[in-house]
């Protein structure tokens, strides 16, 4: 809770009545154990009213030989059309790969409405000091660009 100190706002927003909402969404498996898929705030509303998580599609395209690091945010499309999924790819040190390789790969281990409609292959992606990817950024690059 320390990250919520002098910040009303996102405290309110964080403890209602008694609970703490962290923007973690869960799954429960058939033996009642949860495993944590995805934030929130990261969730693609794709085309349809499909819920799409990130992480999902990210866990895909790590499976690919070529793909060393990888992320995937919602491009809007407009308020009643959702969201489109974009992936930002970083291949392997002499691994070669086309936007089409990767998408056939990805059409045939996911299902249709989460598959990206866009590659876009960098050197890099923004980290946190800790080596965590941010979405946050390439989400901003995108809505600036």
């Amino acid at each position: 809770m320390k990250g919520y100190w002098r910040m009303p706002t996102e405290t309110a927003n964080s403890l209602r009545s008694g609970w703490l909402h962290t923007g973690d969404l869960a799954r429960m498996d058939e033996d009642g154990y949860f495993q944590i898929v995805d934030r929130k705030k990261d969730m693609i509303l794709g085309a349809g009213g499909y819920n799409i998580y990130p992480r999902e599609v990210e866990e895909v395209l790590y499976e690919h030989p070529a793909v060393q690091e990888c992320a995937v945010v919602g491009v809007p499309i407009s308020v009643e059309k959702g969201e489109r999924v974009k992936a930002f790819a970083v291949l392997k040190e002499g691994e070669q790969a086309s936007e089409e390789d990767i998408l056939a790969f990805c059409r045939e281990n996911l299902a249709p409405y989460k598959v990206p409609k866009y590659v876009e292959f960098r050197e890099d992606l923004p980290k946190t000091m800790v080596g965590k990817i941010l979405r946050r950024v390439l989400l901003e690059e995108e809505q600036e660009g």
